[in-house]
């Protein structure tokens, strides 16, 4: 399986293209800057260089040519102000959509955050209510596409640690922790269940192995 990453160079990108790879496929990432990719191909995966805020649908469709899936897992990060979540927490998301349509790549994976909401009120930090709103905007944008099998995955709140392989997926699962690393693993194994197509999936640390959790989505247990 053909994988393009949108947001190619992120932490939990990385993991997912070194797990892609590990299992055979063929994961690439889309990265902003040329010194960026070395870490990709280290990774096992094709480095591609455009910036998401500048281009094009039809630029960008031209890197999906020949794709099975594509991945939005970019973001403007923490450092950001309100103006780059919704360029790039939003629109680079709904730039992927478009790509993805014109390409004709279906299966689309969109990581987006827990409490994700286009109408979302955080008073205390009006910087992180625009995140939430960006994030929920991007998510109706791309559920909104009857000619994209997506499935939108909202992790709690994300850490560092090594991954435990243990998970709860589920449409809701309360407030909760999350390793990166066992989103990654979620990920790749949500690319090759096309079951869980059409599912909006909340993530926390939990007791099923991500295989488990992820047929038990799909219907399979």
């Amino acid at each position: 399986m053909r994988t393009v990453i949108a947001g190619g160079h992120g932490q939990i990108a990385l993991r997912l293209e070194r797990l892609l790879a590990e299992r055979g496929d063929r994961p690439a990432g889309i990265i902003r800057r040329p010194e960026q990719a070395q870490d990709l191909v280290d990774a096992g995966a094709e480095p591609l260089l455009l910036d998401l805020e500048a281009a094009t649908a039809a630029e960008l469709a031209a890197l999906l040519t020949g794709a099975d899936a594509v991945v939005f897992a970019a973001g403007a990060g923490p450092g950001s102000g309100a103006a780059r979540k919704n360029t790039v927490d939003r629109d680079a998301a709904v730039l992927l959509a478009d790509a993805a349509e014109l390409a004709g790549v279906r299966r689309y994976l969109i990581v987006s955050s827990m409490g994700a909401d286009a109408d979302a009120v955080y008073r205390a930090d009006p910087v992180f209510e625009t995140y939430l709103r960006a994030k929920g905007a991007a998510d109706d944008a791309v559920r909104a596409r009857t000619t994209l099998d997506w499935t939108v995955l909202r992790p709690g709140r994300l850490t560092d640690g090594p991954g435990s392989g243990l998970v709860r997926l589920a449409p809701s699962v309360g407030q909760g922790p999350v390793d990166r690393a066992d989103v990654a693993a979620v990920l790749a194994a949500l690319l090759h269940e096309p079951g869980t197509a059409g599912h909006t999936l909340e993530l926390v640390a939990g007791n099923a192995t991500v295989e488990e959790a992820v047929a038990a989505v799909a219907g399979h247990v």
